[in-house]
């Protein structure tokens, strides 16, 4: 990686094999003036990857503007987006740009856009197809030449669904779809997290704490539901709890002090996560009995029977990369046929985007 990259990326943190799929997916697309669809949940860090898409395009010289679209209320977010001439309404005492004039030659990050008002989608639509825009209260036309990038934490599939989200919409944003992982599908990085937001702390001056070996393999097997987001919440408590002091697994906060497994070291290197191990567990009977399909897609039975593994059988070694690709399949049957072949479904109970899940289903040839 050059070092330019290496100085994008700095902030997304991370080695596991997911965060180096995005990282590049990101260099793959940021040359292009493609739009980016960002997923995944919240506190995952998508405004991040929105970023590292700017300074790595030729746009970098210019502005990166960011708006959450879930933050502003329906009647003034045209406004926020694409300005407003004076006298256009109440409190509107001069002319005023808007975020898609102050990006122009650069890039808007439309942030939260699953939350955005039907009506407000009409509008983007257009601005998206024509290129054009006009004040809130004006007639001039303005040209528009920037980088689109938006996110969500929502499933747009179910929103359309809902009439909450436009599939037009969608398909012109969704051009090139990044999925930013969840932090309990990549434990792997809990570590090189811990020490990047640790160092943040440092540099303000202030004293960090050291974790034992058992209070770091907790932290990589608790779920993180709050994502990166809870996991910098975590480290700003504990330097304020403990500043030059050890944490031990004892001294982390109750709801952090999951149950370890018996031999905890052997389980870290797999870097099996949470969710996977428990769904691993259910899934001993092997295949579907039987086709499950949705449109296109259909779950097909696969012979294959991998019940979950324990410290004691790997004693004799084991191949890892076969052993947890059986072990997904199994994972995607169970969660198929549970679901009647819903895919949509099938993706909650996984805890996974529902484009990921039909990817996978078509990777492992389940088609």
């Amino acid at each position: 990686m050059s070092q330019v990259s290496q100085d994008v990326f700095s902030s997304l943190v991370g080695d596991g094999v997911a965060m180096q799929q995005v990282k590049t997916l990101i260099k793959q697309v940021a040359q292009t003036d493609a739009t980016v669809l960002i997923l995944g949940e919240s506190g995952t860090g998508k405004e991040l990857v929105a970023q590292a898409l700017h300074d790595l395009s030729e746009r970098s010289g210019r502005a990166f503007v960011p708006i959450n679209c879930g933050a502003i209320p329906a009647e003034l977010l045209e406004s926020e987006l694409f300005g407003h001439e004076k006298g256009a309404f109440t409190g509107a005492i001069t002319a005023r740009k808007g975020r898609f004039e102050m990006a122009e030659k650069g890039s808007i990050f439309l942030d939260e856009i699953g939350d955005m008002p039907l009506p407000m989608q009409v509008k983007l639509l257009r601005v998206l197809q024509e290129r054009t825009y006009e004040r809130v209260g004006g007639n001039k036309s303005f040209q528009c030449d920037i980088r689109v990038i938006a996110a969500t934490h929502r499933s747009l599939e179910d929103s359309i669904e809902a009439g909450e989200f436009r599939e037009d919409l969608f398909y012109r944003l969704n051009v090139f779809p990044i999925e930013m992982p969840s932090l309990r599908e990549r434990p792997e990085d809990i570590e090189a997290l811990l020490a990047f937001l640790f160092k943040k702390v440092q540099d303000a001056g202030r004293k960090t704490p050291a974790l034992t070996e058992k209070a770091l393999i907790a932290l990589q097997h608790y779920a993180w539901p709050g994502n990166v987001r809870e996991l910098g919440n975590l480290v700003e408590r504990l330097s304020i709890l403990f500043p030059g002091l050890t944490v031990d697994y004892d001294n982390l906060p109750k709801k952090y002090q999951v149950p370890l497994p018996d031999d905890a070291q052997l389980i870290k290197s797999i870097s099996c996560s949470e969710a996977l191990t428990a769904f691993a567990e259910e899934d001993r009977g092997g295949g579907l009995p039987k086709e499950q399909e949705e449109g296109e897609v259909k779950a097909v039975t696969v012979e294959s029977s991998t019940p979950a593994m324990t410290p004691a059988d790997l004693k004799g070694g084991i191949d890892l990369k076969s052993y947890l690709v059986e072990m997904e399949v199994q994972l995607i049957q169970q969660a198929l046929g549970q679901t009647e072949g819903n895919v949509s479904q099938a993706a909650k109970l996984l805890q996974t985007n529902r484009t990921t899940l039909v990817e996978k289903i078509r990777k492992y040839e389940l088609t």
